[in-house]
């Protein structure tokens, strides 16, 4: 059998097609490889396929959305050119890797263990006092990452169901450390040790898109992104994630913000240039985080552009690591998680609002850094946890 290469596959909507076949039908009639297609109820209701005995290499993931008809497969270059040829397929393109936006770990100044602590960044963006009116009680967060470390003592209390779409690592189990850190930010539970997160009562949900070395593909984000899509409730998705995407990334995330949900991504760690934010960040669903350090000064290495929606904590934030630990790391990777859990607070206090009206809220209560006004360098500002959580107003659409 030739070499194969995974690729992403989008096709027109069905209303739009030649015909009425189903895609699946469409890409496999050219195809003589083995493919498997899996959905994200198949992956509701089980462990990864791998496990059941599956070569990687013949797995594939159908997305059955009406504005992001979507398969991933690994096909030959000779099967690619047939798709590539048929006039019912917008796209096929190399599916390429994404990474961790995190530029450094240090694992000195962990809090004693009897000790609870609140982060810098938690209290920089006024989190506690924010938590009369809402600590995000059962908004759901899913944190699209490395996984979560299912045993930590402040991440247990609020873990719930997650999935994985990395095809060699069938749990949500985090071997890297990264979403373990992202998650802490989020929702550390306040239980009198360790640390506390933005909105310590939110629901955390671990959706491995990243392996154990902090890299991932693009494919296993646009198959993470539809399972969410599958959920119900107030939904966030975090991103602290990055690099060149190709277009189909772009419509799913469009797909997901026009379901419902609220998508927050990392900007990038490529500063100090301009213009220099990252997919997912850079897209119009989705909500871009610059990183600042403590004294709201934007951090040297975050990218910065148009793009640039809101600023946060992003230098030597304290949060959870795997193993039960606590550590210290920087990047954009760790100033999204601020954002998302100010999200959750202030969802969690306006719950008949949409998911445009909570971005709005985020904008509007943003504490203005830099340039008067919206700025490529902190964007609306600083966000600001309290503000949004005690918000007594009408909240417009974006």
């Amino acid at each position: 059998m030739p070499d194969r290469r995974p690729v992403i596959i989008t096709f027109k909507r069905k209303d739009k097609r030649s015909t009425d076949v189903d895609k699946q039908e469409i890409a496999l009639k050219g195809v003589k490889s083995e493919v498997n297609f899996f959905t994200a109820s198949d992956f509701a209701r089980g462990p990864s396929p791998v496990i059941a005995g599956l070569d990687p290499e013949t797995i594939g993931f159908d997305v059955n959305r009406y504005d992001a008809p979507i398969l991933i497969a690994n096909l030959t270059d000779r099967e690619i050119d047939a798709l590539k040829a048929n006039k019912d397929v917008v796209a096929v393109e190399e599916d390429g890797e994404m990474h961790a936006l995190q530029t450094n770990l240090q694992l000195e100044g962990a809090p004693e263990v009897l000790a609870e602590t609140i982060p810098v960044g938690v209290n920089q963006i006024k989190a506690p006092a924010g938590w009369g009116a809402s600590q995000g009680l059962a908004i759901k967060v899913f944190i699209l990452d490395t996984g979560i470390d299912s045993d930590h003592p402040d991440l247990v209390a609020n873990l719930h169901e997650g999935k994985s779409f990395v095809p060699t690592e069938s749990t949500t189990e985090d071997y890297h450390g990264h979403g373990t850190h992202c998650a802490g930010t989020v929702a550390a539970a306040i239980n009198g040790f360790g640390v506390v997160g933005v909105a310590p009562y939110a629901y955390l949900h671990p959706v491995k898109v990243l392996s154990s070395t902090g890299s991932g593909n693009w494919s296993w984000l646009i198959a993470g992104i539809d399972w969410v899509m599958a959920k119900k409730g107030l939904r966030i998705i975090s991103m602290s994630l990055g690099g060149v995407a190709p277009a189909a990334v772009k419509t799913i995330c469009d797909s997901a913000y026009a379901d419902g949900i609220l998508l927050v991504a990392a900007a990038g760690n490529s500063g100090p240039g301009d213009n220099t934010v990252g997919d997912p960040a850079r897209f119009d669903s989705v909500i871009a985080v610059s990183a600042i350090d403590s004294a709201d000064v934007i951090a040297a290495f975050s990218s910065r552009g148009p793009q640039v929606e809101i600023a946060a904590p992003g230098v030597n934030v304290l949060s959870t690591t795997r193993g039960g630990a606590y550590g210290g790391m920087s990047g954009t990777s760790m100033a999204c998680p601020h954002v998302a859990g100010a999200a959750a607070m202030g969802w969690g206090s306006h719950r008949t609002v949409n998911n445009k009206q909570v971005r709005k809220l985020l904008q509007m209560t943003a504490f203005n850094l830099g340039a008067p006004g919206r700025d490529n360098l902190y964007g609306f500002g600083r966000v600001d946890a309290q503000s949004a959580a005690v918000w007594l107003y009408g909240i417009p659409e974006a």
